[in-house]
């Protein structure tokens, strides 16, 4: 399949006025070759429930949070050259105790891990698990960094002292 023609986008240029848009909302759209099974996923493991469902879309809420996503069929409502699962994606999901989580879904679960737990100089304990789209879950516990990284924060990095 051909790549898409980005060559007739807009880029304003610095001289430009340009009106920012006042968002209401802004969440993912996961295109799946495996809707069904992509929104199972999401429901069972990761406590979503669906707000809307058609043979085609599906639109999730992370129960009693803001926080959603939708899922669509690849081959629908998608324009030509983009018609494909998703690759490359990841969502993270900063929980208070990733160890907590990993055991949920990785001991208890029986969810492979595509990393398995460890603690990173940078300020992150996580794993990574994937859905049946392809989309990576990088779970996450924010951890001190390192001074190395702890430098390259330009908000205060998290002084928690789990590891």
């Amino acid at each position: 399949m051909a790549a898409p023609d980005r060559s007739r986008v807009h880029h304003p240029q610095p001289h430009e006025s340009l009106t920012i848009m006042a968002l209401s909302s802004f969440y993912p759209v996961i295109c799946s070759d495996r809707l069904a099974q992509t929104r199972d996923f999401y429901l069972e493991r990761l406590d979503f429930e669906v707000t809307f469902d058609a043979s085609w879309y599906v639109s999730l809420r992370r129960r009693a949070s803001p926080f959603e996503l939708a899922i669509v069929d690849a081959e629908h409502s998608i324009p030509e050259g983009f018609r494909s699962s998703v690759a490359g994606l990841i969502l993270n999901f900063e929980v208070d105790d990733v160890d907590a989580e990993y055991r949920r879904l990785i001991t208890d679960g029986g969810l492979g891990p595509r990393i398995e737990l460890r603690s990173e100089d940078f300020g992150q304990r996580h794993f990574i698990v994937s859905d049946p789209a392809g989309v990576l879950i990088d779970v996450i516990t924010e951890i001190p960094p390192n001074a190395e990284f702890a430098g390259q924060f330009t908000t205060a990095p998290p002084t928690d002292a789990r590891q």
